[in-house]
């Protein structure tokens, strides 16, 4: 059991890290920080820069801890938090399904990701390694807990920020 939850925290954790790389470096065909502001802020995501600069960093360092098994229930919260807001922002209104630009895939990754945090890393990781006994329902239900605050939270904080010429955007 212990190989292939080890595949399974590694591709997933390296997935994310490219993909906060992306946002933060602009490599693997990303846009980088800059690039990527301006879709945030076109998604009520303001200011863009430091909602991407929150995001990429999330999904890399969370991402990086996952593959590594390391903290696993921490970057569980990181990663589940990203997703929340990927569908509260892109993906919630078009329905469920992934071919219509729906949350299916999303929601997913936060099945996942609970279950990782719940189940642990397995021996081939840091944390066994280190002796750190952070799996468990817990841990698990914590995870989710704050990276549902946490997606929720950053989708508040950028709609409620300052427009650009003054005022708010409304919720």
């Amino acid at each position: 059991m212990d190989i292939p939850l080890l595949a399974l925290h590694v591709v997933v954790g390296l997935l994310f890290a490219g993909h906060g790389a992306q946002k933060l470096f602009g490599v693997f065909g990303g846009h980088g920080i800059t690039g990527t502001a301006g879709f945030f802020e076109s998604i009520g995501l303001r200011p863009g820069r430091l909602h991407v600069t929150a995001a990429g960093l999330a999904e890399l360092l969370g991402g990086v801890l996952l593959a590594l098994g390391l903290l696993v229930p921490v970057a569980a919260a990181f990663l589940i938090a990203t997703m929340v807001a990927a569908i509260a922002t892109v993906h919630g209104s078009n329905g469920p399904w992934a071919t219509d630009g729906g949350w299916e895939y999303n929601a997913v990754l936060v099945a996942v990701l609970f279950t990782l945090a719940g189940v642990g890393p397995g021996v081939y990781a840091l944390d066994a390694g280190l002796r750190l006994e952070l799996a468990g329902t817990g841990p698990a239900l914590i995870a989710l807990a704050l990276g549902l605050a946490g997606g929720i939270g950053a989708v508040l904080s950028g709609r409620l920020a300052p427009q650009p010429g003054g005022g708010t955007r409304a919720a």
